[in-house]
């Protein structure tokens, strides 16, 4: 019986933004997030070498030739420099930078005390009267490194940053060496390597970002086979499609045939395990046919309890075979069922059964909503569950059917019969059980539902429905559209 509309009534199962962004978010190594890291720690570790490389470059470049400029002027002071009775005197040098006050150039000339210190005899008239910073050190460094130029970084007269280079030298005519120094102011210099800096680094990290993207891409692309594969092996075992069809480079192909043969070992194996249940329940049920016959046409109490004995070896041979076959199939990949077909299936035959008593099934399922199994077994199982409740029933039954998004469905049937108490409930689930022995019944019925249950990894539970009567709550794998 469908609902009040006509109608199978639909759920609102179907995949949602939760569920993909679930998938992202799933724990586990991925091999796309290793790649992409990979490569970017690679990137930001060779440019950020690259940029302190060019930096350092730049910056010593330019020093460099600071170096040659105040060499130059120290060679000019040389030159200039005349050792006289009275001491040493400097001709003007032909540089107006160093005749201007504070323009940025100086030169001093020196000599060395006997307390260690720098003595200035002679200055350049950009000086305007200061002395250039000498370090505590410089004495000795220029003894340790006598002729060779020794330059540092000094603050100048104005508070400006400057590049000094000092000499120690001898002039014919004066035993005691001289301290020649030469400064120039930096701070043009400073800006360009900072301005060089900004640019370097700000390119470096455009270029890193489009490396970045173009490594995301090309692993995109670069593994988007294996992704197809995936999607292909995910929908073979979601029951969506029974082999993997398409065509893969070289490197995973050999991958995806594989799959196939395994698929296609798989179902041989299943093929020869149902050839031989069925082997073994014919060669059974013939021989315990021929005993019931036997055992009918006579009367007294040997054949009754052969008789008796016959039925109950034939019911337990039925449900050996039923389970070994649903122990088969539970593992085939590839199987869906629509849940929808298979309960007004039964639904149309179990009311005709039960007309007598005027039973009516009321079921609600989505007609995508499918079961990852074979049709038999879920025929099996719900026939016996809808079965039980009809028979228990005063009138009504009511089943609902519906996804859990976690790859399983449930199925509650519930009746408006007297239900049955907790305490015998687990009792009830065992095979062979029956909780009233006036109603015809082998007690297999509820017994079967849980192996086959428990063959596909569901669960089935007992409670109370809201009807008045008893509440079975079964849990199924669900095959995804």
């Amino acid at each position: 019986m469908t609902d009040a509309a006509g109608g199978t009534a639909r759920g609102e199962e179907s995949p949602t933004e939760a569920k993909r962004l679930g998938r992202w978010l799933r724990p586990g190594r991925s091999l796309t997030r290793r790649l992409i890291w990979l490569a970017a720690a690679w990137i930001v570790v060779a440019l950020l070498l690259t940029g302190w490389v060019l930096t350092r470059q730049y910056e010593e470049s330019t020093l460099r030739r600071l170096g040659f400029v105040l060499n130059e002027t120290i060679d000019d002071v040389v030159l200039a420099a005349t050792v006289t009775p009275d001491g040493v005197t400097v001709a003007e040098i032909k540089d107006s930078r160093t005749l201007r006050p504070l323009s940025g150039k100086y030169w001093a000339l020196g000599e060395l005390t006997r307390n260690g210190r720098v003595r200035i005899l002679a200055r350049s008239p950009s000086l305007a009267g200061e002395d250039l910073v000498v370090p505590a050190s410089l004495p000795d460094r220029l003894n340790n490194a006598f002729g060779q130029t020794i330059s540092y970084n000094a603050i100048g007269p104005i508070d400006k940053p400057l590049r000094v280079a000092a000499s120690l030298k001898t002039l014919p005519g004066r035993e005691a060496p001289l301290v020649l120094m030469a400064g120039i102011d930096r701070s043009m210099i400073d800006a360009d390597a900072r301005q060089f800096a900004t640019f370097t680094w700000t390119a470096l990290l455009i270029l890193g970002l489009g490396l970045v993207v173009a490594v995301f891409l090309q692993v995109q692309i670069g593994l988007r086979p294996l992704f197809g594969l995936r999607n292909e092996i995910s929908d073979v075992r979601k029951g969506k499609a029974a082999r993997i069809v398409h065509s893969y480079p070289l490197e995973i192909q050999p991958l995806a045939e594989q799959v196939n043969r395994l698929l296609d070992h798989n179902q041989e194996t299943v093929e020869r395990q149902r050839t031989h249940v069925g082997n073994l329940a014919h060669a059974l049920k013939t021989p315990l046919s021929v005993m019931l016959a036997e055992a009918g046409t006579q009367e007294g109490a040997l054949p009754d309890l052969v008789r008796k004995q016959t039925e109950v070896m034939k019911a337990q041979v039925d449900h050996h075979l039923r389970r070994a076959r649903a122990a088969a199939r539970a593992h085939v990949l590839g199987e869906r069922t629509p849940i929808a077909e298979v309960l007004d299936e039964m639904a149309v035959m179990l009311e005709r059964v039960f007309e007598w008593k005027g039973v009516e099934i009321d079921w609600r399922a989505p007609d995508e909503l499918g079961f990852r199994g074979e049709r038999q077994d879920l025929q099996e199982i719900l026939g016996n569950l809808m079965e039980n409740a009809c028979k228990w029933s005063k009138r009504r039954v009511r089943i609902a059917a519906g996804a859990t998004g976690l790859g399983q469905m449930v199925v509650v049937v519930e009746d408006d019969g007297p239900g049955l108490p907790a305490d015998q409930r687990e009792a009830a689930l065992q095979r062979g059980m029956r909780m009233d022995e006036t109603t015809p019944g082998s007690g297999l019925g509820l017994s079967i539902v849980v192996e086959l249950t428990r063959a596909y990894g569901g669960r089935i539970t007992l409670g109370d429905s809201d009807m008045g009567g008893l509440k079975v709550l079964l849990e199924l794998p669900t095959a995804e559209i």
